[in-house]
């Protein structure tokens, strides 16, 4: 990958390459699928549980009340994002072109995947990257570390672009 920049144009461009835009494709699928599937399905899913946290972990009711009020709007906010970020993907690879908007949409939807495999991974603080990727759960770790590059890279784009610097 290419990191994010600032153009001329105020765009933040960066240019991934078919595999990465292949694995991005993979892993906005698999999100997809969480957030549309039936609550009956995947109501016990951790990952649910990191994506729509509880708003009252002391009282079970109004934490149940909270989610009642909340998670339709959430579940929504976070499909537009997704299908943001589906749209300005290359499918098979090459150059990015965001707005700011696109660029808001791909930081709140990086971060939930980030959030998604970091639950599937029991991911610490004290989880390092892998020096040599030997089987799936390395894959997955190294996945999270791309994943966590790009974030990087989009965030230190727009701060650029904010303070004037390109």
């Amino acid at each position: 990958m290419k990191p994010f920049r600032t153009a001329r144009s105020g765009e933040l461009v960066a240019r991934l390459e078919a595999a990465e835009a292949g694995i991005l494709g993979l892993l906005l699928d698999q999100l997809e699928q969480l957030l549309s599937a039936d609550l009956d399905d995947v109501g016990d899913d951790p990952v649910l549980d990191r994506l729509f946290p509880v708003g009252h972990r002391s009282d079970p009711e109004m934490a149940a009340d909270y989610r009642e009020l909340t998670e339709a709007s959430l579940r929504s906010a976070k499909a537009d994002d997704l299908a943001t970020v589906r749209a300005s993907l290359p499918a098979e690879g090459g150059e990015v072109r965001l707005d700011v908007e696109q660029a808001a949409a791909w930081l709140r939807t990086s971060d939930d995947l980030r959030l998604a495999l970091g639950t599937r991974l029991d991911i610490s603080e004290d989880t390092e990257p892998p020096e040599e990727v030997a089987d799936e759960t390395d894959q997955q770790l190294a996945v999270y570390y791309w994943l966590t590059a790009v974030q990087g890279s989009l965030v230190d784009a727009l701060v650029a672009g904010r303070s004037g610097r390109r």
